[in-house]
């Protein structure tokens, strides 16, 4: 399965989730749902996944933690705030630097549609 349609299946859900929750929830409800959603449909995901920093040869474990990686191929950030900001998408973008990773997705869910929530992060797709 590609990125692309990994992705296809979180905005989907998200679509659904949203439709039928609203906005407003916690960050945490959301990611409980999304990874319930994911697995269901047979997905490899890893929820609250620590990232090391490696410097040299030094590996430091107090890097960084992701909401959800997708079958190692998709970081999704999950966000219930008033407005993304551009410090949001520099994190994931980190995220997908430090893992090798090609695509992350930053889904906002504190927004009227869902489809107004969604930023595409893209590292050499």
């Amino acid at each position: 399965m590609t990125e692309n349609e990994i992705s296809a299946i979180v905005v989907d859900i998200c679509y659904k989730m949203h439709v039928k929750l609203g906005p407003g929830l916690l960050e945490s409800v959301y990611e409980a749902i999304l990874y319930y959603e994911l697995t269901k449909k047979g997905l490899f995901v890893e929820r609250q996944k620590t990232l090391p920093v490696i410097w040299d040869e030094l590996k430091l474990d107090i890097g960084f933690r992701t909401d959800l990686i997708i079958e190692n191929k998709l970081i999704l950030k999950i966000k219930s705030i008033e407005k993304i900001t551009e410090v949001h998408a520099k994190q994931i973008m980190t995220y997908l630097k430090i893992t090798k990773m090609k695509l992350g997705l930053l889904i906002n869910f504190n927004v009227s549609l869902i489809k107004f929530g969604i930023t595409r992060i893209v590292n050499n797709l």
